[in-house]
């Protein structure tokens, strides 16, 4: 019970101090209020003009020139309580003035006044709240009446700046003006941006125009192109995709469902975005390409030649008949059903390791109809088997007699299996799901030109 008390009693004390604190300060506060002796700092300054100084100054001169000062200082805001004094041009400021920055000024006003030789000055700065206070709301009434003064001419600018807009609203909205001008979509959706902008810049010149702010549009633009450059340089990737997606749109390297290898990714085309390239990999996986990647690397394009070749070497006996052997592979391969005529199959040396002659074999197939994975390994098996039965086998490698007769196996035409591109088809329907999903917009067009 003792502690609580004594915990009330220090709060109580801590609650006193405050309220004490807070006395002294609304105490400090009425005296700079009212008392104009507490309430002024004394700014003493010497102003020499630069003016050539008289040879005959009277009393005369002297009472002019301290009329001609006052009257100035009367037609002015903030200087109703200084005090001027001349002697033979010399000018005495004293008093108090509204602030430091009237002060301050209060030396060139004066120093400009035919006559004045010096100006010598002892104004203080008023810091009493009540004047501080007058000045700052005579001018935010005087800022407040100019400003309703201009509100019908504000509202007519922001009339024809609305106009403007809105013309150039509609006219980027005439989709097709701008389908006529682009190759595609995105390519029309940016004309129609750049028109937009171009309307809304225009009305914003006419406005400021018509409120006599030019310059300010000079400020803004300036501006704005700091700004801009900041922010290039912070999203420079983010840019330079935005670029080559143009870049690629407009040149059409290849077209969707193309099978194509780029920077050693290969995949279908499934769309080409604002950002990135979308394949799809053989193996079902999506593949995203930066479309700077896209622009500056190497590209191969599978699909764009329906004709395409596949190579593979076979290893011969260097004691056997390479001649003939070339010749019998040759004829092999040019025999199969599914290798192209034109271009003609091809046998060639390649090299002789000593032991061994390599074959260079190669033929071409219609990749429309034919898987070339799946031709080019029955490729493979057929040339095998025919070129152990052309070679002379010693009969004593009990392995290489086995190897034989199983190789006439393999000549078997009904060996052959369908080699219809079917895996191909299931790609490109994989593609065909993924192109028809909304939520992204296709820079590709299948009839575009092609570079």
């Amino acid at each position: 019970m003792g502690n609580i008390c004594q915990r009330e009693e220090a709060n109580s004390d801590w609650l006193r101090r405050i309220a004490s604190g807070l006395l002294l300060v609304a105490a400090a506060m009425l005296f700079a209020w009212t008392s104009p002796a507490a309430s002024q700092v004394v700014l003493e300054t010497t102003t020499l003009p630069d003016t050539a100084i008289a040879l005959e100054i009277d009393a005369t001169s002297d009472a002019a020139v301290a009329d001609r000062i006052r009257a100035i200082l009367g037609a002015l805001d903030g200087y109703d309580a200084v005090d001027v004094a001349v002697q033979s041009g010399v000018v005495t400021l004293t008093g108090r003035a509204v602030n430091e920055a009237a002060v301050r000024q209060l030396d060139q006003i004066v120093s400009r006044v035919d006559g004045v030789v010096a100006v010598h000055g002892r104004v203080a700065a008023s810091t009493n709240l009540g004047e501080r206070f007058t000045s700052i709301r005579d001018r935010f009434v005087a800022r407040l009446l100019q400003t309703l003064s201009y509100l019908p001419l504000l509202l007519f600018a922001l009339l024809v700046f609305l106009l403007f807009y809105a013309a150039g609203s509609v006219l980027s909205r005439i989709d097709r003006i701008w389908r006529r001008a682009a190759p595609n979509a995105f390519i029309a959706a940016i004309y129609a941006q750049l028109v937009r902008l171009f309307f809304a810049l225009l009305g914003l010149v006419v406005a400021l125009d018509m409120l006599g702010a030019g310059a300010l549009l000079g400020s803004i633009l300036g501006a704005a192109g700091i700004i801009g450059l900041a922010v290039g340089f912070a999203v420079r990737d983010t840019v330079e995709n935005f670029i080559a997606s143009l870049m690629l749109s407009i040149r059409q390297p290849f077209a969707p469902y193309d099978l194509v290898e780029i920077d050693e990714d290969i995949g279908r085309v499934v769309r080409l975005t604002s950002r990135a390239t979308i394949l799809l990999s053989p193996d079902g996986n999506m593949i995203r390409v930066p479309n700077a990647t896209v622009f500056k690397g190497r590209l191969v394009n599978f699909s764009r030649n329906p004709e395409r070749r596949f190579t593979f070497q076979l290893n011969v006996d260097a004691a056997a008949g390479i001649a003939k052997t070339r010749a019998a592979l040759e004829a092999k391969l040019a025999a199969l059903p599914f290798v192209l005529t034109e271009p003609a199959p091809h046998v060639v040396v390649k090299e002789d390791t000593g032991t061994a002659v390599q074959l260079n074999c190669s033929a071409w197939i219609d990749q429309r109809t034919t898987n070339w994975d799946q031709s080019r390994g029955e490729a493979i098996r057929v040339l095998r088997a025919e070129m152990a039965r052309v070679v002379n086998l010693d009969g004593r490698q009990h392995g290489a007699a086995r190897q034989l007769v199983a190789s006439q196996a393999d000549l078997d035409a009904s060996a052959l299996p369908d080699l219809t591109n079917t895996e191909e088809r299931d790609l490109e329907r994989m593609v065909e799901a993924e192109r028809r999903s909304p939520k992204t917009k296709d820079m590709l067009i299948l009839d575009a030109p092609k570079e």
